[in-house]
């Protein structure tokens, strides 16, 4: 059921599992259980490996602008739009929500965007 409402894509960085097949993407949980989540699909998105190893339980970042500490992107409660765009293949984030997001779950990672540049996707698309 999570991976059918994500699209088969990472709800964080937004890229498709067809991207990386030999890496199954997780079924991870919004607010970890040691912060009081539960296994509700509400509380459940989709995360590639590397979104979810950098997300591990953390729900807030530092806004690498503003230097305010703010809350992650929740894929239960945001919409995507709102917080990221993408130039030139590299997220960019909008909000401070979306830089703090970035940067801490390392979606531009050098190899991240060689591969977004091999494939050529547009993650804006829906």
């Amino acid at each position: 059921m999570v991976r059918q409402r994500a699209g088969d894509r990472c709800e964080y960085c937004r890229m498709p599992q067809y991207a990386i097949p030999d890496v199954l993407f997780h079924v991870e949980h919004v607010f970890a259980i040691q912060h009081g989540g539960d296994d509700n699909p509400e509380n459940l998105a989709l995360a590639c490996d590397r979104c979810n190893c950098y997300k591990g339980p953390n729900l807030s970042a530092i806004d690498p602008d503003s230097k305010n500490v703010v809350r992650l992107f929740d894929p239960r409660r945001d919409h995507w739009h709102g917080h990221f765009g993408q130039t030139n293949y590299e997220l960019i984030g909008l909000t401070e929500t979306g830089r703090a997001t970035v940067r801490l779950l390392q979606m531009n990672a050098a190899r991240r965007v060689q591969l977004r540049i091999a494939l050529r996707l547009d993650l804006t698309v829906d």
